[in-house]
């Protein structure tokens, strides 16, 4: 019989939707006031990937990213999204959105994505959060499954997640040499 033991701590990212000119420093002061200093601050990239978010944001999105020093314990991705959503309607205008905010979760195996949609592939981590496997890693890369969203299969992305991948499991091994505490 298996024995339930703690979760592996897992590197937290933060994909940032946004249209172009909008000033993050309020929003990073209120993410890093709750996660932590941010240790990566990605390129904001052009998404030209689906039209869904325009009505609601207007046209020439960016994509951004931010990932944190600290490693979260992954059983706590619901609690992230819902406060996330939070945060998206603290700064709305208007009752419009001004930012997305997609929190996601990354081990040294996959990368896995909250959302608020039910679908046959989502797992239901509680409170109307479900938990997506978007990409896996296998075979030195990040890759994308059946259901990946387009923007989470290209390249830029997947490269993007595989250089967090290896601050991950530089941080990871640094963990392991401290001494424990508890165990003296």
């Amino acid at each position: 019989m298996g024995r339930p033991s703690d979760f592996e701590p897992e590197r937290l990212v933060l994909a940032l939707l946004y249209p172009a000119g909008t000033e993050l420093g309020p929003l990073r002061a209120a993410l890093e006031g709750r996660l932590g200093p941010a240790d990566y601050v990605g390129p904001e990239l052009p998404f030209p990937w689906t039209s869904y978010y325009e009505a609601e944001m207007g046209g020439e999105l960016r994509r951004g990213f931010l990932s944190f020093a600290r490693s979260v314990d992954p059983s706590g991705l619901a609690d992230l999204k819902l406060w996330t959503n939070g945060l998206e309607e603290a700064l709305a205008v208007g009752g419009r959105r001004r930012v997305n905010l997609d929190p996601g979760l990354l081990s040294l195996g996959r990368f896995c994505l909250a959302t608020t949609k039910d679908r046959s592939h989502r797992i239901p981590l509680g409170r109307g959060i479900y938990a997506e496997l978007t990409l896996v890693y296998e075979g030195g890369e990040f890759r994308p499954l059946p259901w990946t969203y387009a923007d989470w299969r290209s390249p830029e992305y997947r490269v993007l997640l595989g250089e967090l991948r290896e601050r991950h499991r530089l941080a990871r091994r640094e963990a392991l040499k401290r001494p424990d505490p508890a165990r003296a």
